[in-house]
């Protein structure tokens, strides 16, 4: 146990920021049509199984690991027209608002370079961290396709913490009945023998009992056993990315001075209802700590803002 205890700060974060930015789809080398198509084909095979969605809001994480790579899937339904998920998610400064509610991400920054923008990520621990204590990673926003019934969104970061790299994250929607948006969130990663190493050691002791979505069993008392490792990992930070873009949308019919408390408080109750797979803090240490963390955010953009005049 004091083994355990000791294990340097240093190391944390390393798993936090890995787990975090080892994130992204597989490449989008389909067409814009393809990718509406296999989007929408993918919505009629799981309509049952997102009615069925009984803990919380429908919801779907299917995951899968071969030779080092573990991908994740998250689909699910927002009770929002398609019109207007692709107004807010197209603006890019609006996905700083988004992953900043991620308990490890602790500032996000937007700037747009010779056409292109780029989101800046301040990595640390869960608990409150001013930014010159964390690590930058830089990520390009590209809208991949913006059409009539079709978005896709991702997000690529070529070189990120530890000597890891092509980093991405994408985001899929598309119209459905009722006037509802089905929404698809994609994260994978590979890795290195070192980083394989690293990842082993903290999963057989500080990440020993933290568990993923898939169910892979039953025990004794017939209650299901979750996948753990790796690919728990990768589905807790898919599915708090999902949740993330839902309170989003979510507190974007109020004020816009009441929109940062609502928002970190709706997903902090959404995320609450997968306790055995997300929870992390107290709501109260959380919302301090996001609240102190969203006054960094508004001083770090308002410099680069400034700078860019």
């Amino acid at each position: 146990m004091d083994k355990i205890r000791n294990i340097p700060k240093l190391f944390r974060l390393m798993i936090a920021a890995l787990i975090i930015l080892a994130a992204g789809s597989a490449s989008a080398v389909e067409s814009p049509q393809q990718g509406a198509e296999i989007l929408l084909d993918t919505y009629h095979r799981n309509m049952a199984r997102l009615e069925k969605s009984s803990s919380g809001p429908p919801l779907l994480v299917e995951s899968f690991e071969r030779d080092n790579t573990v991908h994740v899937d998250v689909y699910g339904i927002f009770d929002y027209p398609f019109s207007s998920v692709a107004t807010a998610l197209k603006v890019p400064a609006n996905w700083c608002d988004i992953v900043s509610l991620h308990p490890n991400i602790k500032a996000c920054t937007n700037r747009e370079l010779a056409g292109a923008w780029q989101l800046t990520f301040f990595l640390g621990k869960k608990t409150y961290q001013p930014p010159e204590d964390t690590r930058q990673v830089k990520f390009d926003y590209r809208n991949v396709v913006q059409q009539q019934g079709y978005l896709d969104i991702t997000l690529n970061a070529d070189a990120g913490p530890y000597g890891t790299s092509d980093h991405r994250m994408r985001f899929e929607a598309l119209p459905v009945d009722g006037a509802k948006t089905f929404v698809h969130v994609s994260y994978a990663y590979s890795d290195s023998a070192a980083l394989r190493l690293v990842v082993k050691i903290y999963f057989a002791t500080l990440g020993r009992d933290k568990v993923g979505f898939t169910v892979i069993g039953t025990d004794r008392n017939s209650k299901p056993i979750y996948i753990g490792g790796p690919r728990g990992a990768v589905e807790r930070t898919a599915v708090r990315s999902y949740f993330a873009i839902q309170s989003f949308m979510n507190t974007l019919r109020y004020p816009e001075e009441s929109r940062f408390s609502m928002r970190i408080s709706e997903w902090y109750s959404l995320t609450s209802r997968y306790g055995k797979q997300l929870f992390d803090l107290d709501k109260k240490d959380y919302l301090a700590s996001k609240t102190k963390e969203r006054a960094n955010l508004v001083i770090l953009q308002r410099q680069i803002d400034s700078s860019l005049q």
